[in-house]
């Protein structure tokens, strides 16, 4: 007998094949049939008629890691979007292994309350431990073993310090984590070395982890910054995910054409993929060499000045009859939403065969970017329903199998038999992102359900179960 058979709906499975009307049978935490199931006994049946049936989508590029270490109140940003595994540790900037009561920026965009764990196992055991919400699958930020190890970052690591920032990535990669995160663009990490991601990425290849890379530029200089990630996971011998993938300022709008094609000709030699969210504005720790290239700048947070959180950056600038650049120095430490891309690189990115989904929300910002809560619906509702940029095959596989098999996330992704019921069901008609940059945070429409490892998680974006995901160690 089934626990619950999914009834009526379309199923698009998530490898890309065409959606084809399917029941889903359900056995504790795994799919145990799909096909005509009417007349099969079962203690619940859920109706999805006039629904698409989906595998639960896989956010790859996340900084969720404090967020799973709490049972969530209300609404969560992730379960109500359809989300049911995420991928922590982007960007060079991991919870673990660090203790400190003052991370640096941008570590502090995890905030500043749970850096208290010295081994990554430790960070793992306590996850399991809390019984998250989703799914968690977990990498080691480059950024987190620098500010462990070296008293000076502004340099670049000596051989001493990157053996023991690789003996704790072992020992992470030997605990569970998927791999190493980059983020050499951000200050902590700006003065290292192609040559020392290499020397410390070396557990990597052993252990046949992947790295994923916030690359060094996103602006003028891209193509040197695409060079250099792309020959340090060739180096490795690993899959490179370049993270949310995309390009900065006017005068490099357009510019995707270039980047993709230096991306499709690496793809031929080394396992390599990408990112992207579905908006044409980014978010990160306030920078002041970041605000020329942008038409907007709102202000996500600040210590110094917390009522600056929502407004305009340059209307802060007009008002105090100062240069914007002189107020984001004086709101520091602080975040930002910069409006600085192209929707055509964003829509040519997206689209492209190598490219998978992420949200890159930060959920402890003040104001945050809508992106934390919109991300997926968003793109089944602009991208697939409004603007046929992609089919809804293609937009589900992007969001599930494409990311499973990347991540190495072994029974998840695709909903087939033996599988992990992780499943999503979603109205095609009316699913779509209500989340603005002035109302971040509310919930998006038409997820009607959401089931984590067989359990009903999310209903109508209210969280009905906040303990049903697992962590995903690297087998």
């Amino acid at each position: 007998m089934f626990d619950l058979v999914i009834e009526g709906g379309e199923l698009i499975d998530g490898t890309g094949a065409a959606r084809r009307r399917a029941d889903v049978g359900i056995a504790g935490y795994k799919v145990v049939a799909i096909g005509l199931l009417a007349d099969q006994p079962a203690r619940q049946r859920v109706s999805a008629k006039g629904r698409i049936v989906a595998p639960g989508f896989i956010d790859v590029h996340t900084h969720d890691d404090c967020l799973l270490l709490h049972a969530p109140q209300g609404a969560h940003p992730k379960l109500s979007q359809g989300v049911t595994t995420v991928i922590t540790g982007n960007c060079g900037i991991s919870l673990a292994p660090l203790m400190t009561q003052s991370p640096p920026a941008p570590l502090d965009l995890l905030g500043t309350s749970d850096w208290r764990f010295d081994r990554f196992a430790d960070y793992l055991d306590a996850l399991e431990q809390a019984q998250p919400i989703v799914n968690a699958a977990c990498l080691v930020g480059h950024s987190t073993l620098r500010v462990k190890h070296m008293q000076q970052l502004t340099r670049a690591a000596t051989p001493d310090e990157c053996a023991r920032m690789a003996a704790d990535l072992a020992s992470a990669l030997q605990a569970g984590a998927i791999g190493m995160s980059t983020g050499v663009y951000y200050p902590p990490a700006q003065s290292a070395t192609a040559d020392e991601l290499v020397a410390v990425g070396a557990p990597l290849t052993a252990a046949g982890g992947m790295v994923a890379m916030h690359i060094r530029d996103e602006g003028d200089a891209i193509t040197a910054a695409l060079r250099e990630a792309l020959h340090v996971g060739n180096s490795l011998g690993i899959t490179t995910v370049l993270s949310h993938h995309k390009l900065v300022g006017t005068a490099n709008h357009g510019r995707s054409f270039e980047t993709l094609s230096i991306i499709d000709a690496a793809a031929k030699t080394q396992s390599v993929c990408m990112d992207c969210y579905p908006y044409n504005a980014s978010s990160t720790m306030l920078l002041p060499a970041r605000v020329h290239q942008s038409s907007e700048v709102l202000v996500t947070w600040s210590k110094t000045e917390p009522l600056a959180a929502g407004r305009s950056l340059f209307e802060l600038a007009k008002e105090r009859n100062r240069t914007p650049e002189d107020v984001a120095k004086a709101l520091q430490p602080a975040g930002a939403i910069y409006f600085a891309m192209d929707e055509g690189d964003v829509s040519r990115i997206m689209s492209h065969p190598l490219t998978m989904i992420g949200s890159d929300g930060l959920a402890h910002d003040v104001q945050p970017h809508p992106r934390l809560w919109g991300t997926f619906p968003r793109v089944l509702g602009r991208y697939v329903r409004e603007q046929r940029l992609l089919s809804l095959e293609l937009a589900v596989h992007k969001m599930t199998g494409l990311s499973a098999r990347r991540f190495g996330l072994k029974g998840r992704g695709v909903l087939a038999v033996g599988n992990f019921a992780d499943v999503v069901i979603f109205d095609e008609h009316q699913v779509a992102d209500r989340a603005s940059y002035q109302q971040p945070t509310r919930v998006s429409s038409g997820i009607d359900a959401v089931f984590v490892n067989g359990v009903l998680a999310c209903e109508q974006g209210r969280t009905v179960h906040s303990h049903a995901g697992r962590v995903l160690r690297r087998a």
